[in-house]
């Protein structure tokens, strides 16, 4: 028995501003209407995962425990970390290294982190993955 992540659900003040930041940092879509929730999803109706912003009295405390990392389709890592920053993001910290590899954290207009990698034509064309288990 299984389950598939629905929706990764954000805590916000403002649900409308934070979901335009991601819908385009995505290059997704905003969905709303008279409930406070707003979805950003690729399609509507919803196929696949997408991100939920529901508007919350209290503000950010600490750190995330999670948070999303972000591979580029169709840019590199600067370019989005570019287009990100210029969108309200904020460099956390640089952890780019001079062979290409490494990655970029930073927080949304409300705190909240995400990283970018590399972007996929930046990454070496072989890959290893080995699954446990």
């Amino acid at each position: 028995m299984g389950a598939h992540v629905h929706n990764i659900t954000f805590d916000c003040a403002d649900a409308r501003r934070l979901g335009q930041f991601w819908a385009d940092l995505l290059g997704w879509n905003l969905f709303y209407d008279d409930d406070p929730e707003v979805l950003v999803a690729p399609t509507f109706p919803q196929q696949g995962t997408g991100l939920l912003f529901i508007p919350v009295p209290e503000g950010k405390t600490a750190k995330n425990r999670v948070h999303l990392d972000l591979g580029p389709e169709d840019a590199t890592r600067d370019e989005t970390v570019e287009r990100a920053t210029a969108a309200g993001a904020t460099i956390l910290a640089d952890h780019r290294k001079p062979d290409g590899s490494g990655w970029v954290t930073l927080a949304d207009p409300e705190g909240n982190e995400f990283c970018v990698e590399r972007g996929v034509q930046e990454r070496p064309s072989e890959t290893r993955a080995i699954r446990i288990g």
